[in-house]
């Protein structure tokens, strides 16, 4: 039966020759497989530079609610992204914020306002002229409220950040899944601040770098297979 959707790519898989499986969290369905034929010779309709990491789409597909892969009939650009795939910086921060949505939405099923929140933000980074070394720090919080982990708010930051909990606490936490000062502070800033304002947080290389392995530490307590991060070192050097 043939469907409208919009659709988010998060990831390609080499099928045959020319054919691939594409990944892509439709606004619809959730996360669906599609087998595209054809999608590497140059005349494709459907071709693979349409479906890099994060690319918007408006979609016509074929679908059936057995699981299988399904098919894809229309796919354009919705929009065309303008900067992400020609500016190292974003590509950079697109190829980490791709891998983590991969990983967390493999069983997502379908969720507007998720889906929103995530197109949204592709086009906020696309789109902005402001620096974005914080963006992908905010992003991950942001996120984490429509996975349903998102940490509890406080007027204030606390001494420690309890991250298996998820809680702000004046009291050490019986493990070593904590925030202390001052990161707490700064992690509280994070929680709270948009991403227009995202670039006037204060902090030193090493603190965002620690920062965002105990956001990703938070995220490995609180989604299961979560696994290891490959384009943590890209971040880093991007940057530095």
């Amino acid at each position: 039966m043939l469907q409208k959707t919009k659709g988010i790519a998060l990831k390609i898989t080499n099928y045959s020759e020319n054919s691939i499986i594409a990944q892509i969290f439709t606004e619809s369905f959730g996360i669906q497989s599609y087998i595209i034929n054809g999608a590497k010779k140059p005349t494709a309709k459907i071709h693979v530079n349409m479906l890099q990491p994060l690319h918007l789409l408006d979609m016509v597909v074929y679908h059936k609610d057995n699981g299988a892969i399904q098919r894809i009939k229309e796919a354009t650009p919705s929009p065309t992204l303008q900067e992400i795939p020609l500016d190292i910086t974003k590509s950079s921060v697109a190829i980490f914020l791709n891998e983590i949505l991969y990983k967390v939405l493999k069983q997502q099923q379908p969720d507007p306002h998720l889906f929103n929140f995530i197109e949204q933000s592709i086009l906020w980074l696309d789109q902005t002229d402001k620096p974005i070394q914080n963006f992908h720090l905010c992003f991950l919080m942001k996120l984490s409220r429509f996975l349903g982990y998102m940490p509890t708010a406080s007027a204030k930051p606390l001494a420690y950040f309890d991250l298996v909990d998820g809680v702000f606490t004046n009291f050490a936490p019986a493990h070593t899944y904590t925030l202390q000062e001052p990161h707490t502070d700064m992690f509280h800033v994070i929680l709270n601040i948009s991403y227009e304002e995202s670039h006037t947080i204060q902090m030193k290389h090493e603190d965002r770098i620690y920062l965002l392995s105990q956001i990703i530490n938070f995220y490995k307590l609180h989604t299961e297979n979560f696994g290891s991060v490959n384009s943590l070192q890209i971040l880093e050097e991007i940057f530095h």
